[in-house]
């Protein structure tokens, strides 16, 4: 039986409970001691996991957020833990991904004196178009606690999907309230006038080359088969969003591969020749358009409908000729039950867009004594169909990312994490999160400059018994950034080198099995007994310097340079 009164602390807590969260993530401090106790008084519904750095936190309740589809919880102290955290704020707000911060902040009679630690939340999360947060709101009376934390909830939910901030004073939480958690929060479904869902299907009737682009945030197993059923109703291809690889299965016939960095040349080309873009859920951002070169704002080429879920975000950067609001649940449902003529004048199109796809998983000749490709097919070939996949940013991610296929949500699974907002340091804190929140088996690529960013969440993984496998090449530099010197500035190579410590040794230490391989025949074995330990498995991969993209070498890139 619930005591009449607690303290605000623990009712944060409790309504947190209410809420369905299992798993919260961050980094004690003294200015929410009082949640902390809350933490412990619930132990038995929730649990607090305790991170190394504020930064690795905020990932891990990121990507708890994107594999549940619910705010994913984190808890930081004020000031250096607010700013480290932030980073996951950002990536949150650009990936579409609920989220809820909570901040223990200075006691309110402290407030804007400069007290010690003391940020004014408000300017530095935002909110706006611009900011990091779609809410900041501060909590200053302990019986409105179930108030905020239900709007933040919602606020996270609705709508384009993001992160919301809570200011929690410390003097607050130790107050006795007798204010009683509200009813779980559930998202709002916006759904397609019938209107706009007769002009679509004229618009689709009038078409030669229509291309479906999916992605964004707020998609569900339900939705993405919904997907799939309307684009096999009308035969026509579909690309994923950058880095939501997993939106539309992969191994579909109609799948005609991922709209972003690195993309197959062909696909580009294709999207610039279509006369019809179906852009259901993303943004459209810098990444999915190929810096806003395959469709050109504010008025693109193609004939373009354009459906999200948040209605600040429809027309915002492209005038579409078609705009919708709806959320991705209700837009795939409607969109499968409208009615495809018996034959359409597409299909040798979308059956070419198929065999782009399908060559661009044949793979150039690289030197070195790394396979990548053949690794990569190791990892299809062994992982579990619902495994999770997580990296964070840099070349080596597009290894993954081109050859890769992820059967993905509409067989039920999210199993791609991996930061839109092109954020180093992702991968590892999103795979061990994976594993805690799902039990799935989650394998993180990474890359060496990468992983040292928050490498230390290995002992996060060791104390709570999770398990991720860590695929880390080691070219020994920020490759992404020497590319493009070698680019840009040929020859001049500064500040792009690592010396990197003992990586196998290095994760022995935290707990996990490290092996370091040289060769491509070295890998199968290493994982295969990966997926059969018990903890968690770094495999170091020595991969060639040249060796910089899935498509060429450094020299190359160099050369061309020189030529210019």
């Amino acid at each position: 039986m619930q005591a009449t009164s607690q303290i605000a602390g623990h009712l944060i807590v409790e309504c947190l409970v209410a809420q369905g969260v299992t798993h919260a993530f961050g980094v004690p401090g003294e200015s929410y001691l009082a949640v902390l106790d809350g933490f412990h008084a619930y132990r038995e519904q929730i649990r607090f996991i305790i991170n190394r750095q504020e930064g690795g936190a905020a990932y891990m309740a990121e990507a708890a957020g994107k594999m549940t589809g619910r705010p994913g919880v984190c808890f930081v102290t004020r000031g250096p833990g607010a700013t480290n955290a932030s980073i996951g704020v950002h990536t949150a707000f650009q990936d579409s991904t609920p989220m809820v911060l909570f901040v223990g902040d200075v006691a309110s009679d402290q407030r804007d004196r400069e007290a010690f630690q003391e940020v004014d939340y408000m300017s530095f999360f935002g909110p706006s178009t611009k900011g990091m947060a779609k809410r900041v709101e501060r909590i200053d009376e302990p019986d409105r606690i179930p108030e905020y934390v239900a709007r933040a909830f919602a606020t996270a939910m609705n709508g384009r999907p993001g992160p919301v901030v809570l200011v929690l004073p410390e003097d607050m939480l130790v107050k006795e309230t007798a204010a009683r958690p509200v009813a779980k929060v559930e998202a709002v479904e916006a759904w397609s006038d019938p209107g706009s869902l007769r002009k679509l299907r004229e618009m689709l009737l009038a078409a030669q080359k229509p291309f479906v682009i999916a992605g964004g945030g707020g998609w569900t197993p339900q939705a993405a088969q919904a997907l799939q059923r309307f684009a096999e109703n009308w035969k026509l291809p579909v690309g994923n969003a950058f880095r939501f690889q997993d939106t539309f299965d992969n191994h579909h016939p109609q799948y005609a591969g991922d709209v972003g960095i690195g993309i197959n040349p062909k696909l580009a080309a294709r999207v610039k020749e279509s006369d019809l873009i179906l852009a259901i859920g993303p943004r459209l951002g810098e990444m999915t358009t190929g810096g806003y070169t395959l469709l050109t704002p504010p008025k693109a080429k193609q004939k373009l409908v354009h459906i999200h879920a948040s209605a600040e975000e429809l027309n915002r950067v492209y005038q579409a000729d078609l705009a919708i609001n709806a959320t991705m649940n209700a837009a795939a449902r409607s969109l499968e039950v409208l009615t495809a003529p018996p034959e359409v004048p597409w299909t040798a199109w979308t059956e070419a867009a198929r065999a782009d796809y399908e060559g661009n998983l044949v793979p150039q000749a690289l030197p070195g004594e790394i396979d990548m490709p053949a690794i990569v097919g190791l990892l299809a070939k062994h992982l579990p169909a619902d495994a999770v996949l997580t990296n964070g940013a840099g070349n080596f991610a597009s290894w993954t990312h081109r050859f890769f296929q992820h059967h993905g949500l509409a067989k039920g699974h999210k199993t791609q994490l991996a930061p839109t907002v092109g954020a180093m340091g992702y991968g590892v804190p999103a795979g061990i999160a994976a594993n805690i929140v799902s039990g799935r088996v989650a394998l993180t690529m990474a890359g060496d400059g990468d992983f040292l960013m928050n490498g230390q969440e290995l002992a996060t993984a060791a104390q709570y018994g999770a398990k991720s496998i860590i695929v880390l090449l080691n070219n020994g530099m920020y490759g992404t950034i020497r590319m493009h010197q070698e680019r840009d500035y040929p020859t001049h190579v500064h500040g792009t080198e690592l010396a990197n410590p003992d990586f196998v040794g290095l994760a022995r230490a935290y707990g996990y099995a490290g092996v370091r391989i040289t060769r491509t025949a070295e890998f199968e074995p290493e994982l295969l007994a990966a997926l059969e330990r018990k903890q968690g498995t770094l495999i170091e991969v020595m991969l060639d310097p040249e060796v910089i993209t899935t498509r060429g070498t450094l020299s190359a890139i160099r050369a061309n340079a020189l030529k210019k």
